[in-house]
């Protein structure tokens, strides 16, 4: 097995025990995270951060991963999600990873989804209605980016 397939199988099973100091290894220092919530973070430090929070604000999250693939310089990866959002939602997330390595660790991660699905779970009616619209998105990752701020500065 290609050493770069056991980096991505070593974090999304570190994601399945909400490990998020595992997680926080698997990535270079100077790596770059995006997805349609989190469009971009940089530095090892922030993205653990993110993962850290995730994990323990998800205290019913359930992930699968499968699909795993990678070589040299880059690898992608299937996973899903299931949890509740916000207390009230509950949520399946379906997520395409890609991946750039760089001296054995994550270099890049983009992680994409549909965000108009998303936000139909998450949301309720408001995501059905403005789910598609940049307005809404924007502001969703406003609320993310402003969680994740406070998050790391209360930990």
């Amino acid at each position: 097995m290609h050493p770069h397939i056991d980096l991505i199988q070593k974090f999304y099973t570190a994601f399945q025990n909400r490990d998020s100091k595992q997680m926080a290894i698997c990535y270079h220092p100077n790596a770059r995270f995006s997805d349609p919530v989190f469009p971009q973070l940089y530095g090892a430090e922030l993205i653990g951060g993110m993962w850290r929070m995730l994990c323990e604000s998800g205290t019913d999250l359930v992930i699968t991963f499968k699909d795993v693939r990678a070589d040299d310089e880059i690898g992608s990866a299937h996973w899903e999600a299931t949890y509740t959002f916000a207390g009230e939602h509950q949520v399946h997330n379906i997520i395409q990873a890609q991946f750039r390595f760089e001296k054995g660790l994550i270099m890049e991660h983009h992680d994409q989804f549909n965000f108009w699905r998303w936000s139909r779970m998450a949301l309720g009616v408001p995501g059905y209605f403005l789910g598609w619209t940049n307005f809404l998105q924007k502001q969703v990752q406003r609320q993310a980016r402003r969680r994740l701020e406070n998050f790391l500065h209360a930990g």
